[in-house]
């Protein structure tokens, strides 16, 4: 038995960590953060996830010299700047922004996590000038939650703290950034999770590939991966405390909420949607059927038209490739029917009805296939004018 409680002040609340951010020139506005810092006052067990883009960035590939989990104290940040398609410069680059950290933090094993526009080399002069704003001892979440901020219209910081039976405490939080290049293909976001759990070692990588399975690789703002997309798990264990069911449960919690968060700021997105595909031939079957009403670019300009024509969302699972057929097909916008093979046209009153829903902030949508046991949900959001604005003046 544990009990879950919400903490404000997100990462400030982990024992023996310590976050700052401030700027450094990478953004015109000085009032804008744009370099943070993680560290820990203690040797950390760092779990990552990266993105499947074949392009890695390179902070990726740098971390990734260190293996997928290792033992390290020190992650550094930036944004404006992705590092990404920069050649073995670019892991030049971190390796002397790195080397400028100051020798009595005793960063071990450093890393690096950059965001913003792929192709440039990083502006290393701005940032290792930078380092000496920064306060290394310092426990401001909100400035990191901040620094870390692209396209992003609200900072996205969360703490959870776990109580056990025994009444021993630790405590789980992280902070995020994503609004655009959001796809469910790992990690799909930058995402930076501190504890003072005693974790062991031998656990992290399945208790992180578990929460995000279930969470951030189940989103879908447009249907890119980015180079960057990475998700940092550091446990230092300075709690002393750690219960396999409870620590999962939490690092369960944390990512779905932060993935969540992640949709509700998609580039000038309105409305969250769970695309539920059930009765599929497996949940493999199922889980391509709900990918594809996820990013289907039709079914979110439907949504923010706020349009309840089904037949974008049948046309999209028979595209799918998945085992379907008319006649088993059953569609509901939360619990109204739409679509049956009795009920191929909305009358009146349920058309009605159909629109009340899709004016909704946030709704399901299901879908029985009516071919088997699997099923799968992922979510989505609607795609406004807004994104094709921001994204078309990215770089402006």
């Amino acid at each position: 038995m544990f009990t879950l409680y919400s903490l404000k002040d997100g990462l400030a609340n982990v024992e023996g960590f310590y976050y700052d951010g401030v700027n450094c020139g990478l953004r015109p506005d000085p009032s804008q953060g744009d370099l943070a810092f993680i560290r820990s006052n203690r040797p950390c067990r760092i779990t990552t996830m990266f993105t499947t883009n074949r392009f890695q960035a390179a902070p990726l590939r740098h971390a990734s010299r260190y293996g997928k989990s290792f033992e390290g104290n020190f992650l550094l940040a930036n944004a404006k700047n992705a590092n990404a398609m920069t050649g073995e410069a670019g892991i030049r680059d971190i390796e002397t922004v790195l080397g400028a950290l100051p020798k009595e933090l005793g960063a071990q094993n450093p890393v690096m996590s950059s965001t913003g526009v792929i192709g440039y080399r990083l502006p290393v002069d701005k940032i290792v000038k930078g380092l000496d704003k920064l306060d290394w001892n310092a426990r401001n979440s909100d400035a990191a939650a901040r620094a870390i901020m692209t396209t992003d219209s609200f900072k996205k910081e969360l703490c959870f703290e776990v109580e056990l039976e025994n009444g021993e405490r630790f405590r789980v939080a992280a902070i995020a950034k994503g609004a655009g290049m959001i796809n469910p293909a790992m990690a799909t976001m930058l995402c930076f999770i501190a504890t003072d759990a005693a974790v062991p070692a031998e656990e992290m990588e399945e208790l992180l590939e578990e929460a995000v399975s279930l969470s951030f690789n189940r989103i879908s703002v447009d249907g890119d991966t980015s180079t960057n997309d990475s998700v940092f798990l550091m446990a230092n264990g300075a709690s002393g405390a750690y219960e396999r069911e409870a620590f999962a449960e939490a690092l369960k919690k944390i990512t779905f909420e932060l993935a969540m968060l992640i949709l509700k700021d998609g580039e000038g997105a309105n409305k969250v949607v769970a695309f539920e595909v059930t009765g599929a031939a497996s949940d493999e079957e199922a889980a391509v059927a709900a990918v594809a009403l996820s990013n289907s670019l039709l079914v979110k300009t439907a949504l923010f038209g706020e349009d309840p024509n089904w037949g974008r969302i049948a046309s999209t699972i028979g595209a799918s490739g998945v085992e379907c057929e008319e006649e088993k097909l059953v569609i509901h916008y939360d619990d109204l029917l739409v679509y049956d093979a009795e009920h191929r046209e909305l009358d009146p009153e349920r058309e009605e009805k159909a629109y009340a829903v899709m004016k909704k902030d946030s709704f399901k949508i299901r879908c029985d296939l009516g071919m088997g046991e699997g099923s799968f949900t992922a979510y989505g959001c609607d795609l406004s004018y807004d994104y094709v604005k921001i994204n078309a003046e990215y770089r402006t």
